[in-house]
């Protein structure tokens, strides 16, 4: 199977694709043009600049790569030491940047810990997790964590908050979570429902958001033969609405309809959402 991944730097989705033949993730080059360029048009831009430096054509390949539209096509690539040859011609004060980010990237706890998520994927192990229950999160923040994190899996002992905004108190998280999981699941709107009160219980002490997306979609799919297509909601907008869910659940209700598909056993949907709720908790 094709091991795809979007990851984002300033804003712009910078896709990459893993070649069997190398070993090798491979970097689409327009998007990096992209990021790192005040063109326009970074594939004209790109066309041009590899025009006029042959060794781009030798270090490139051409691998199918999903665009906008949902459909693949044959793309532009170039692997890490491409990367380096690029980045030399490339007239950007943000070369230096791109090129810390790549690497900070692949060592980072959350570039560890999406890998173990497209692994929950790959080996089936997806289909083990208790749908809904308190025990499902703590499977799938376990896996998601285990070796990074030594609470991996455990529910929080300590009082936490954010932005101003305390979660659920320990002092009665157990019973919170307990009514939680009792909560039904037959429509969109009790879902959500029930994924905005686990989002305010805040159950672990890191990774809550990135757990607790999978253990919605995984509700979704086994309620309504649905899942979200997570790309399909901003960044911006998810974050707004999850912070006024405490009030008001409506607007994530209604991003969360809007981005429903039925494409449930789609490889390729899972793991783009996976990119897409790990860039939800990057620093702005």
């Amino acid at each position: 199977m094709i091991k795809t991944s979007i990851r984002f730097f300033d804003k712009v989705p910078v896709r990459s694709i893993w070649n069997e033949e190398t070993s090798r993730w491979w970097m689409c080059s327009v998007d990096i043009i992209e990021a790192l360029s005040l063109s326009n048009s970074p594939r004209i831009y790109w066309a041009t600049i590899k025009r006029r430096n042959p060794e781009l054509i030798a270090i490139c390949k051409q691998l199918k790569i999903t665009a906008k539209d949902g459909k693949k096509y044959l793309t532009d690539v170039i692997d890490d030491d491409g990367l380096n040859i690029l980045l030399s011609l490339l007239p950007s004060k943000k070369s230096d940047v791109f090129l810390r980010w790549v690497k900070l990237k692949a060592t980072s706890i959350d570039e560890q810990s999406k890998k173990k998520a497209y692994e929950m994927f790959e080996s089936g192990i997806i289909n083990d997790v208790e749908v809904g229950t308190i025990n499902g999160i703590k499977q799938i923040h376990a896996y998601l964590f285990g070796g990074l994190y030594d609470f991996a899996g455990q529910i929080r002992k300590l009082n936490i908050s954010k932005g101003g905004f305390a979660f659920a108190s320990v002092g009665y998280l157990e019973q919170t979570l307990a009514t939680i999981e009792k909560m039904p699941v037959t429509t969109v709107e009790e879902i959500v429902k029930k994924y905005v009160e686990m989002n305010i219980a805040h159950p672990f002490m890191e990774g809550n958001g990135r757990t607790t997306r999978i253990w919605l979609d995984l509700i979704l799919k086994k309620s309504l033969s649905k899942c979200v297509d997570w790309s399909k909601i901003d960044k911006t907008e998810y974050l707004e609405a999850m912070k006024l869910s405490v009030v008001d659940y409506s607007k994530i209700l209604t991003l969360i309809e809007n981005a429903l598909t039925d494409k449930i056993f789609d490889r390729e949907i899972f793991m783009k959402g996976i990119d897409y709720s790990y860039y939800y908790e990057e620093e702005n």
